[in-house]
């Protein structure tokens, strides 16, 4: 099987959240031992989901220090499958056009695991290794780095270096954003659910149906898209607070701006105490915390500020379901964020709603005089790449790594910007070949 081949079955097969990995992991763990590596399948149960982490070795015994390769395989969901114009309605049925290779996965991150596996392959099985490397493919990272974590608590590996896949347009990241992701339900009263199912059965109505179109971004660059959800909140908080919602929906995860959202709304209703005072009252502690935001930068970051994104509400038989997430800079203080979350939760609790922090991840950051950073920009430098490194505003494996010692550098073929988590998701075929160079040139530096 040539490389594009195997892109284009890495492409296909399903590892959204809902579906979990474990086909895929299947597919990735024969196609290491086909390539000759030694491979371990860590497989793990996530409420009813399979997932697995795979761990490929050059040898058969576990060395104890090795410099570790690792990408998530696992993708965010595609949402509508009619926007994916590029695949022909099908973000799992790879197309090569004009050089670049489209679909859900293509740069975010599944082809930089055959990247890292194409390279490591590359050399002959009686290598001596230095710091061996170890290649890992983990789940979980777009719902809380499950996978990551669980490779640690379980001791599966004993990296003292890492280079952490994520589409990075082939520039060396050396700090990340963290970030928080909230839950926020706000209950519907005895009289609304009597009175919303009261309404479900009449044959005449007086709702009203507003539909909200935005653009999708990645949550960790929300000025690249356009809220729909927001769009919602603000055309709610025009309204007089005695309004019954009949519906509220909007995006497609809690991690990415959401492009489309829905309103349902009855104007005459006479509820006492309806849950569209309660939503308004949270969202404008929202917005004061996003204002709240601006007197904290970091100028290594862009944006420099904390952000923060509204992802998915849904209307639930006995709620509405608000979820989101918090990017933290460097910068951001464990005490700051801490009164950030509190506050929060106090408007909440006294609105009647639950608030719940989902996860939290801190930022990390790799010094530049780390040897890590150093080695990886010269190598990058002698390709004729970007010698300059970069930070990225949204959060991965990196931030789990470092926290156990590991220094940690991310890198991928791949743009983020405009690219991840929307339709249009592609990767430069000459950029996956550099990608696969640069890898050799670390393992010869740093393993060999």
């Amino acid at each position: 099987m040539d490389f594009i081949e195997s892109c284009r079955q890495l492409i296909a097969i399903d590892s959204t959240p809902t579906h979990g990995n474990r086909d895929l992991a299947k597919w990735a763990s024969a196609f290491c031992r086909q390539k000759g590596l030694i491979v371990e399948e860590q497989e793990e149960f996530v409420g009813d989901l399979e997932h697995a982490n795979i761990i490929a070795r050059t040898q058969e015994e576990r060395p104890t220090a090795e410099f570790l390769f690792q990408t998530h395989l696992d993708t965010v969901d595609p949402g509508p499958f009619s926007l994916w114009t590029e695949n022909g309605a099908n973000p799992f049925d790879a197309h090569i056009i004009d050089g670049k290779i489209y679909g859900l996965g293509a740069a975010d991150v599944k082809l930089d695991f055959l990247c890292k596996l194409e390279a490591i392959a590359s050399f002959p099985k009686d290598s001596k290794w230095r710091l061996p490397p170890v290649l890992v493919g983990t789940f979980g990272e777009e719902s809380g780095m499950t996978g990551a974590l669980k490779l640690i608590r379980k001791n599966k590996i004993a990296a003292k270096m890492a280079l952490i896949g994520e589409p990075s347009d082939l520039q060396l990241i050396n700090a990340a954003k963290g970030f928080a992701s909230v839950e926020i339900r706000v209950p519907f009263s005895d009289e609304e659910m009597r009175y919303r199912q009261d309404h479900n059965l009449r044959e005449s109505t007086t709702t009203q149906s507003k539909l909200f179109r935005g653009k999708a971004a990645h949550s960790s660059v929300p000025h690249l898209g356009e809220s729909a959800i927001v769009k919602l909140f603000e055309y709610l908080m025009m309204l007089p607070d005695t309004v019954n919602i009949m519906e509220m929906d909007g995006g497609i995860n809690f991690n990415t701006v959401p492009s489309h959202a829905f309103l349902e709304i009855d104007m005459v209703s006479m509820v006492p105490d309806p849950i569209a005072k309660k939503v308004a009252n949270i969202y404008r502690a929202v917005k004061a915390l996003e204002q709240d935001f601006l007197n904290f930068e970091d100028k290594d970051f862009y944006p420099t500020t904390p952000t923060l994104n509204i992802g998915l509400v849904r209307t639930n038989e006995n709620d509405i379901q608000i979820s989101g997430t918090c990017r933290l800079p460097p910068v951001i203080t464990h005490e700051v964020y801490e009164g950030w979350m509190e506050g929060l939760r106090r408007v909440c609790e006294s609105n009647g709603a639950t608030f719940i922090i989902n996860n939290y991840k801190k930022p990390f950051r790799t010094e530049m005089n780390s040897i890590l950073v150093k080695g990886c920009l010269d190598e990058l430098r002698a390709m004729g790449l970007s010698d300059r490194p970069i930070t990225q505003a949204s959060t991965n494996e990196a931030s789990i790594f470092s926290r156990i010692g590991v220094d940690c550098v991310c890198f991928g073929p791949g743009k983020r910007e405009g690219n991840v988590h929307t339709p249009q998701e592609h990767v430069a075929l000459a950029d996956l070949e550099k990608a696969i160079q640069f890898y050799k040139k670390v393992i010869e530096r740093f393993c060999l």
